[in-house]
């Protein structure tokens, strides 16, 4: 794994409380925590996905559920989610939701100030799905290509569009 927020714990706890935010996440597809939880949790989340959406060889037994998936990515994600039916559910109808898509699949909607202690708190949701708190947004389409132009033709139109240069030798003769 790479770099982590330190959220004031100990190794063993920060992964500890990770892991089960991810597993919470996958189970309920939205909870509500603190925003630099919530930018963790965005990452792994994003990972165990995508690892669900793994090119599948064929259906793959892997405890007493069947994927459709690699064995390689069910045991990668088991040995991070808690729970066979949050394993179960991200390689199933997380990984055909989320076919089409290339990434981005949670959202962070930032919500309020939390009274205690003052801590920025936000929803993190898996988006296209039901009951979202705000609609995803439509692709952008992507401009046409332009068709690329051979060197003489661009050095024809970089002349025409600059303007003409002036000798600063002209001007000191006055």
């Amino acid at each position: 794994m790479t770099k982590f927020r330190k959220l004031g714990r100990p190794t063993g706890h920060r992964m500890s409380m990770l892991r089960t935010m991810v597993s919470q996440l996958v189970k309920h597809e939205r909870i509500e925590t603190t925003v630099a939880k919530a930018k963790e949790i965005r990452r792994l989340a994003d990972n165990m996905v995508q690892l669900g959406k793994e090119v599948p060889n064929n259906y793959t037994w892997y405890g007493s559920y069947m994927f459709k998936g690699s064995l390689c990515a069910a045991r990668r994600a088991s040995a991070f989610v808690r729970g066979d039916d949050v394993l179960h559910k991200l390689f199933t109808e997380l990984a055909y939701r989320y076919k089409d898509r290339a990434g981005g699949y949670t959202r962070l909607l930032r919500t309020r100030i939390r009274v205690g202690d003052a801590a920025e708190m936000a929803y993190i949701e898996f988006i296209d799905r039901e009951n979202e708190l705000r609609q995803s947004k439509p692709a952008t389409p992507q401009p046409p290509p332009r068709a690329p132009l051979d060197p003489w033709t661009r050095s024809r139109l970089s002349k025409q569009l600059a303007p003409p240069k002036e000798d600063s030798s002209s001007h000191s003769d006055s």
